[in-house]
């Protein structure tokens, strides 16, 4: 299959999966407490991605301080991005008195969720861009995380008077600045002759940013040791299913790169006893 129908389905299923968990999770008279969980799981998926896979692409084709300022940068771009886009989501949990469509929470909220996404589909195409296995444990990671996302951003849409059919078609109309992202990207990306590094840091960075500087405190937030125990264990799930994950997609798609790495330490062996 040519790469870019697998760019095109992946970026469709991972919004769609994100979608149809917000819409579980929404229906869900638990879905506050299911949500907190899948976030825990989402903070070490996407720790996983990062250090296990982009980090170390990106080292292949870059020098080690060239990706750790492209990992630093995209830390510090999505932080401002998050100061700048982010304040109306606290604004919206704040102001209970306005619940009908017309508030001006509502565009703001589809707004900042359709530019996510859209980086998101960025995200997936650089994946991509390196190799098919890269770009389908991105398109994981940004699922993971995008499902405790549309739940958070469901919650609010409902909250402030939109019913729960243009709700979901809002939310899957957003979803497809992920696919137009991806597909643009990825097509860009493919006819250009640019360097991987950079792009595998600075998603990296995103990642690092969105697991340690959202997910991870909230963790730390809770008021009881077990609550605390039971998120903690389910980020080393989500870290551990996702590592896994990252070590079989390599192995299926490079196996002779794995048979010649033992055949070059066997003949290194075989050198040094002779």
């Amino acid at each position: 299959m040519p790469i870019i129908f697998q760019v095109l389905i992946c970026s469709l299923v991972g919004g769609a999966l994100s979608l149809i968990g917000g819409i579980i999770l929404l229906a869900s008279k638990k879905r506050a407490t299911i949500a907190e969980y899948a976030t825990a799981f989402a903070a070490g998926a996407l720790l996983a991605s990062a250090f296990i896979d982009l980090i170390p692409e990106a080292l292949e084709s870059g020098e080690v301080e060239l990706v750790s300022f492209y990992i630093l940068l995209g830390i510090v771009a999505f932080f401002i991005l998050e100061i700048i886009l982010g304040w109306f989501h606290k604004h919206s949990h704040g102001n209970k008195a306005s619940k009908n469509a017309s508030s001006p929470i509502v565009p703001m909220v589809i707004i900042g969720d359709t530019l996510h996404n859209f980086i998101d589909g960025i995200a997936i195409a650089t994946g991509f861009l390196v190799s098919p296995a890269s770009g389908i444990i991105v398109t994981i990671a940004v699922a993971a995380h995008e499902i405790p996302q549309e739940v958070g951003d469901f919650g609010l849409l409902y909250h402030h008077g939109l019913s729960r059919k243009k709700v979901m078609i809002t939310n899957a109309l957003s979803s497809l600045a992920t696919v137009a992202s991806a597909i643009g990207f990825y097509l860009i990306g493919s006819h250009l002759e640019i360097s991987f590094a950079p792009l595998l840091g600075i998603v990296a960075g995103f990642f690092i940013y969105i697991a340690t500087s959202d997910i991870i405190p909230s963790i730390h937030s809770e008021s009881t040791r077990s609550a605390k125990l039971k998120k903690m264990i389910i980020l080393i799930i989500g870290l551990t299913a996702v590592s896994l994950t990252i070590t079989s997609l390599h192995r299926t798609a490079h196996p002779h790169e794995h048979h010649d790495h033992h055949e070059h330490e066997h003949s290194l062996s075989n050198s040094k006893r002779s």
